[in-house]
């Protein structure tokens, strides 16, 4: 079964890119090669328990094991040591990538509280737009009961677009709330 937002991409952004953006080769269309998930649970120095159950939780999100990332550097003003672990990852790709985006526009971002819209300022000036999520209550799939430390996440979606713009007109087109531009 195809995924709703991959069918929604090839029946419906595809052809509006092609006409506003003027890509006359169907390959040159920018589509999404990445989701990127990325939890750093700096308790996880003093308390173990956190990073176990942030990576229980990302794996509930994403249906998938997360790698568990550690400390590049030893930092004494953070009690942090090279190699301890100290966050989680995912990288979502193909029809699990497109599940979690229609998740995280249709179901996760509608229920943030006092929400306006994303930031459209929020590339990377390579096509790659990251946001911010503050808790995991927001995704419908996460049970209230289970979280006892409330815990955020950097949400990095990965595009073939070749600039800025180009990803923002994609990204809208297949649902992404973005505010108005304020130029």
């Amino acid at each position: 079964m195809t995924p709703r937002a991959l069918d929604r991409y090839r029946n419906v952004v595809v052809g509006k890119l092609t006409s506003t953006l003027g890509y006359t080769n169907s390959h040159a269309i920018p589509r999404l090669t990445k989701i990127v998930i990325n939890m750093g649970v700096g308790a996880a120095t003093q308390d173990r328990k956190r990073l176990e159950e942030a990576v229980g939780h990302l794996r509930t999100l994403s249906g998938q094991k997360p790698q568990v990332t550690k400390a590049k550097a030893s930092i004494s003003g953070f009690r942090l040591r090279e190699g301890q672990e100290i966050g989680c990852m995912v990288t979502l790709r193909g029809a699990r990538m497109f599940e979690f985006f229609d998740r995280l526009v249709s179901l996760a971002l509608p229920r943030v509280r006092d929400f306006r819209g994303l930031n459209p300022k929020s590339f990377d000036g390579r096509g790659n737009f990251t946001l911010g999520l503050s808790e995991l209550l927001v995704f419908p799939e996460i049970d209230p009961d289970k979280v006892h430390h409330q815990q955020g996440m950097h949400i990095t979606i990965v595009t073939t677009a070749t600039n800025d713009n180009d990803a923002r007109v994609m990204l809208r087109e297949m649902g992404l709330p973005m505010r108005p531009d304020a130029a």
